[in-house]
């Protein structure tokens, strides 16, 4: 891949996941795997699941470094067999965790999006001839017996093709191979492929853990409650939110809907006309997420009652007064359904950003006046 191009599967401002030398909160799935390694139930195909950016990437490197550096299952020379292992972590000083961190691992092949050589550019989805391209990496590979390992990252951007080709190689996997996919919704994947795989569920951190894996990518932030509760338990999220002021979008949001059901107009068009223009191609979609975030757990407060952390100084507050009740979290619940929609089609159609922003907070006024009627 250029060195031009950033990596698909690195998040800005993150070490990669095979440079991370701790996981956070993911015990359990650790804990499973090792489970299935130590009976001797080693599947050859894994499907680690969860959100965005909570560690499955990072899980997957930990799990191939253990099985890329595995011990001779006769005890070597003096034919004693090694102990159970009780971790998957290897010794950074390894000579294979060099050549993992570097990427030259001649034992572990990656499957990602590929650069488009027409434009230059990384492709939108993982297409077939990266899959294709294991037969030659099983063939080159096989020469010193140990294990191998892939990594699909992540499995919800192949296409059909690509798909297809590797549940061939789950069907058929070669002999001492493991296949990793990593997957953030695995309902998209083909049934067959999921049901050839063992799951590992990996859940989002708790904000503990959160403020530890900020640490550990050297990122260090005061608002630590807003951060894990807008992140949702995410690192991937909680770093994307810092690299684009996310924090202080989401506190102008709050403000700007503070007089619900009445929008401060002036804030209103001041945000839609800074998710337009040039510049704002990271703004733009932070602005719809966020808006996203904000209608959920307006929904969620309908029928909880009103949180216990907050995004933005009086969030709580707000929100538990635009979503007094159960039938306020259905309203709040139905029109997040419908702008999900609405934006979809809009970005498709590429809708002017500034005009669909305001078109949702409009219809957020429109609901909360709707509510307060009730």
């Amino acid at each position: 891949m250029s060195d031009d191009l950033p990596e698909p599967d690195r998040i800005e401002g993150a070490p990669h996941p095979r440079e991370t030398e701790t996981l956070f909160g993911q015990e359990q799935a650790e804990a499973a795997f090792l489970e299935a390694y130590n009976s001797g139930r080693l599947h050859s195909g894994w499907l680690i699941t969860g959100p965005k950016g909570i560690g499955k990437a990072t899980l997957a490197y930990k799990i191939a470094a253990f099985l890329l550096t595995e011990q001779p299952a006769d005890g070597g020379l003096f034919g004693d067999a090694p102990p159970a292992p009780t971790s998957l972590s290897i010794s950074s000083d390894h000579p294979d965790m060099a050549l993992i961190r570097a990427g030259s691992h001649p034992r572990l092949s990656i499957v990602r999006r590929p650069v488009d050589e027409k434009t230059g550019k990384l492709r939108t989805e993982i297409t077939a001839d990266p899959v294709r391209d294991l037969k030659k990496f099983f063939h080159m590979s096989a020469a010193d017996g140990g294990r191998r390992v892939v990594i699909v990252d992540v499995a919800d951007e192949m296409n059909v093709t690509a798909a297809n080709s590797i549940l061939k190689e789950l069907e058929e996997p070669p002999a001492r191979t493991t296949l990793l996919l990593l997957a953030h919704q695995p309902s998209r994947l083909l049934p067959t492929i999921r049901s050839r795989c063992r799951e590992l569920r990996c859940k989002p951190l708790s904000p503990a853990d959160v403020a530890q894996a900020l640490a550990q990518a050297d990122v260090h932030v005061d608002e630590t409650e807003a951060l894990a509760t807008l992140s949702g338990g995410s690192v991937g999220e909680a770093i994307r939110l810092m690299n684009h002021d996310g924090l202080q979008m989401y506190h102008d949001l709050v403000h700007m809907f503070d007089k619900l059901p009445n929008v401060d107009r002036a804030a209103a068009l001041k945000l839609a006309e800074s998710c337009a223009g040039k510049g704002a191609e990271a703004r733009f979609p932070m602005a719809l997420d966020l808006i996203d975030l904000f209608l959920a757990r307006a929904a969620r407060t309908g029928l909880v009652g009103e949180p216990s952390t907050q995004g933005a100084m009086g969030e709580a507050r707000l929100l538990a007064r635009i979503a007094p009740h159960d039938l306020a979290a259905r309203r709040w619940a139905e029109l997040q359904q419908e702008l999900s929609l609405k934006v979809r089609r809009g970005r498709a159609v590429n809708l002017d950003p500034a005009a669909l922003i305001l078109d949702m907070v409009f219809r957020i006024e429109e609901t909360a006046r709707s509510v307060a009627a009730d």
